[in-house]
Formats: C-alpha cells, sequence, structure tokens
C-alpha cells in the first residue's frame, strides 16, 4: 500500500479495453466513499484535487485524508493535480507529495503550452512524479475554469502527435466533445471517435484523458429536484460512450459532477424527511453510501476496470 504513480497503471490499462477512474475529492466522506467502492471492486484507483478543492479543504488536509486513505484500505492509490494553471502550483504539488499532476496549458498557443509543459515534465520527473498535460479546450464550468462553447477547440491528431514527442508528457487530455460540468450537450450527446482513433494511431503508447466525463446520472438529478433542487436540463456523456473510448487508448476517465449530484440528492432527501435532525453525521453518511455506490457501477459497469488491480 502507497502513493504511486500512474506509469504502471496506465501501461497495463493500454494492453486492455478499460480505463481508470480519476474521481475528485473535497471532504472524508467523498475519499471514503470513492475509496471504499475502489477496495471493493479490486480497481486501480486515481484521487484528483482541483484548485477549487485545494482552496475549500487546504492542502495539508486532503493529503493526510488521503496517506490515511491509503493506510485504512491497504490501496496504492494515486493522488493527481487536476488542472494546474501553471508551473509553480504544479511545482508546489510535487513539492508536497504529489505523484501526479496535471499541467493545463490548453489556454496558451501551441508553442507557449508546449514550453510550459515541458518545464513542468522536467521539473517532476526529476522527483519521480507523472505528468498529464491538455490540447485542446473543452467547454463549460468547472472550479475556476470557465471556457464558452465557441472558444472550445477539439484536439488535432497531428498536433498531439509532436506535442507529446516534443514534450515527453506521460499522458494527454484531448478534446473530443466532452465538457465540464453538468450541462454538457444541448442537443444529441456526440464524442468525434473517428477523431479519438486517428490520436490513438498516432501516439498508441500514450495513456489518453477524458475530461468532463460524468454521465450526469438521471436519478441523481431528479432526486435532487424533487427535493428542493432546481437543476433542469442536465445531460452527461452517455455511459457506453464513454465504455467504447476506452477501446481507443482513452486509459484515465474524469468524474467530478456525478460525485456532487449523488452526494447532494442524498443530502437534501435526508433533511426534507427529516427536519428535526441537524447532526451532519446523519445525512453525511447516506451520502457517503450513495457515493460509494456509485463509483462502484462506474468501476464495474462503465470502466471495465473491476478486478484490474
Amino acid at each position: 500500500m502507497a502513493l504511486i504513480t500512474s506509469k504502471e497503471i496506465f501501461a497495463k490499462a493500454l494492453t486492455k479495453d478499460y480505463a481508470v477512474g480519476a474521481f475528485n475529492v473535497n471532504n472524508m466522506e467523498i475519499i471514503q466513499g470513492i475509496v471504499d467502492a475502489a477496495k471493493a471492486e479490486n480497481a486501480p484507483l486515481i484521487l484528483q484535487v482541483s484548485a477549487g478543492a485545494r482552496k475549500y479543504a487546504r492542502p495539508a488536509y486532503l493529503l493526510k485524508l488521503v496517506e490515511a486513505a491509503i493506510e485504512d484500505s491497504g490501496l496504492d492509490i494515486v493522488l493527481h493535480l487536476d488542472h494546474g494553471e501553471d508551473f509553480e502550483i504544479c511545482k508546489k504539488c510535487v513539492d508536497d507529495g504529489f505523484s501526479s499532476v496535471m499541467i493545463d496549458g490548453s489556454k496558451h498557443d501551441f508553442e507557449e503550452n508546449i514550453a510550459l509543459t515541458k518545464q513542468v515534465v522536467e521539473y517532476a520527473h526529476s522527483k519521480g512524479a507523472v505528468v498529464e498535460a491538455e490540447l485542446g479546450k473543452l467547454a463549460g464550468v468547472e472550479d475556476d475554469i470557465k471556457v464558452d462553447v465557441r472558444s472550445a477547440t477539439f484536439t488535432d491528431p497531428e498536433e498531439a502527435a509532436e506535442f507529446v514527442q516534443r514534450t515527453g508528457v506521460d499522458s494527454l487530455a484531448i478534446a473530443i466533445g466532452t465538457s465540464h460540468g453538468a450541462y454538457k450537450f444541448k442537443g444529441e450527446p456526440y464524442l468525434d471517435f473517428e477523431r479519438l482513433k486517428k490520436i490513438h494511431e498516432l501516439i498508441p503508447n500514450t495513456p489518453l484523458v477524458l475530461h468532463g466525463a460524468s454521465t450526469v446520472l438521471p436519478e441523481f438529478v431528479a432526486k435532487c429536484n424533487e427535493y428542493g433542487g432546481n437543476i433542469p436540463g442536465a445531460q452527461g456523456v452517455p455511459e457506453e460512450m464513454i465504455t467504447t473510448a476506452a477501446k481507443y487508448g482513452i486509459c484515465k476517465v474524469n468524474i467530478d459532477t456525478d460525485l456532487r449530484l449523488a452526494m447532494t440528492a442524498e443530502v437534501r432527501k435526508f433533511l426534507v424527511e427529516a427536519p428535526e435532525e441537524f447532526d451532519p453525521r446523519k445525512y453525511l453518511a447516506p451520502a457517503r453510501d450513495a457515493i460509494q455506490r456509485m463509483v462502484q457501477h462506474k468501476i464495474k459497469n462503465v470502466l471495465n476496470a473491476s478486478g484490474q488491480r
């Protein structure tokens, strides 16, 4: 049981038709629910921390919670920085003990993205950590990341191959139609699988990453709305599309919104049905259980990662 990099688990996933779930964490109950699910399914696991999570929970607390999860569960876990915006934040996380960081240079032009990514790769590799980068832009909102639809751009396969060769990055997040948040599609869901296949064909040994891959499960949206929520028109990536993507080099699938919805639905339900209660443990316990059930479903039925640890 240890904090590990994603190198070996991605190498294994590349040879089979499954992907590793990368779940965003913000507090103890979310971590416990995710880790209990991974242990029950005997699956590899990435816990990732966004800029918003670092601000909310503070890095020292999150690090210790993940260390406790490793000790308590006996699992090997990857601790990953999600959407690091500059070299300084990536360096800080590597120095703090993160085993993996993402440098998101997608807001820069191609050459600037390469230069920034290469700087992070050189530092992280010198400290034994691995690096994910991003090429192309996903629309939507996640914490401090805001990109409107007009600014979103799909990943160019030829550029992806050049980018990986010039930066030495360990994995690459690509844009093929997903988006951040709970409102991923206005019409029919669409992922550009032909683009994905071409990218995988050009860089077959590079693990690819799918951001914005929550399904926005209808049962959680309905439950939130039933118990006082107001989330109209929420729509995510159909689960069968994620399963298909894993056949063409997608080794890491990022999931955040589904965690938020699962937790919030149970909290709302409990507080409406038991308005006399005010003990946080009473509503956070079922919320934690809901996260575990949802994550187990993702690992087993969507990512096909059960038994792959």
